[in-house]
C-alpha cells in the first residue's frame, strides 16, 4: 500500500434521490410519486477548488451580461447558485462547458432502494442505509492522504439521515479492518449550504447528469463530462456479478451494462 500523500484532499458531497422505503402508515412506496428507486452519493475531489469557484463565477458574469437570459424567471436562482435541476438550458449548457475545463474527478456509489435487502442489511434503518453508502464512497480514499477536509450539501433545513462524520468514521473502520493497517489521516468536515461553496454546485451537476442516465436512458450529459468520472459504483445492481458493478477507466459506464431500476 502506498504512503499517504501530504496533499489535502478536499471533497465535495451531495445527493441525489433519498433514502426513503416507507410512508407514516409503514406502507413500501419506493417507486411512487414523489420517492425515488435509489440514492445516490457522490463527491467530486480537488486538490485545489480555488479555480474551480473562479470558473463558476465567470459562468456567472457572462449570465448578468446577457440580456437574451435576464427575462427568464430562473436566472436570479441561478446567479445566486446553479442547481442543474433549476437551471434553464441555456445556463445548463455554459456549466456543463466550465465543468469539462475544470480540474477535478467525480466517485459516485448508487444504492438501489431493495425492500428484502433493506430489512436484512439495514435492518429497516433509514440511517444504516445512508451510513452503508458513505462507507462504501468513502472507504478507498482514507488512506490516500494525511488530510482531508469534507464538505456536504446542506439545503435549508434539510438534515442527514446520520451525522456524514459518522460514516465517515465507519468508512475509516472498515478500512482498517479490511488491511490490517491503521488510518492516521485527519479528516475535517463541514457542512455548507450550495451558495456557500461554489464547488457543491459542480457535485450537483455531475449528479443530476448521473441521475437522468438512471432514470431516463439519457447520457448526453453524463458523456460530456464523462472524463471527470472516476468511479460509479452500482453496489446492488441485482444482474451485475460484483466488482463489474464498478466502473471506472478499464470498465467504462455505458447505461446498456445496468440492469433496468
Amino acid at each position: 500500500m502506498k504512503t499517504p500523500s501530504s496533499d489535502l484532499w478536499n471533497y465535495y458531497v451531495d445527493e441525489a434521490g433519498d433514502p426513503v422505503f416507507y410512508n407514516s402508515k409503514g406502507e413500501f412506496i419506493v417507486g411512487n410519486e414523489g420517492c425515488s428507486k435509489f440514492l445516490i452519493i457522490g463527491f467530486i475531489r480537488t486538490l485545489d477548488p480555488e479555480p474551480i469557484r473562479k470558473s463558476l463565477e465567470e459562468v456567472r458574469e457572462r449570465i448578468r451580461k446577457d440580456k437574451y437570459l435576464s427575462s427568464i424567471p430562473s436566472i436570479k436562482k441561478s446567479l445566486e447558485y446553479f442547481h442543474a435541476k433549476d437551471d434553464c438550458p441555456e445556463v445548463r449548457h455554459m456549466v456543463y462547458e466550465a465543468i469539462s475545463k475544470m480540474k477535478f474527478k467525480s466517485e459516485f456509489v448508487i444504492g438501489r432502494k431493495q425492500e428484502k435487502r433493506f430489512k436484512t442489511n439495514h435492518l429497516g434503518k433509514e440511517s444504516i442505509f445512508y451510513n452503508d453508502l458513505v462507507t462504501r464512497l468513502f472507504q478507498s480514499r482514507m488512506h490516500v492522504s494525511r488530510a482531508s477536509t469534507i464538505y456536504f450539501a446542506v439545503r435549508g433545513n434539510k438534515k442527514r439521515q446520520v451525522p456524514l462524520s459518522d460514516a465517515i468514521q465507519s468508512a475509516k473502520n472498515y478500512f482498517e479492518i479490511q488491511t490490517g493497517t491503521k488510518v492516521n489521516t485527519t479528516v475535517d468536515v463541514f457542512a455548507q449550504t450550495m451558495s456557500g461553496e461554489p464547488c457543491l454546485q459542480v457535485t450537483d451537476y455531475m449528479l443530476w447528469a448521473l441521475q437522468r442516465a438512471y432514470t431516463r436512458g439519457e447520457t448526453r450529459y453524463l458523456d460530456f463530462v464523462s472524463n471527470k468520472n472516476a468511479f460509479i459504483w452500482d453496489i446492488y445492481d441485482p444482474k451485475i456479478p460484483t466488482k463489474l458493478n464498478r466502473y471506472h477507466s478499464k470498465n467504462k459506464f455505458e447505461i446498456k451494462k445496468i440492469s433496468p431500476l
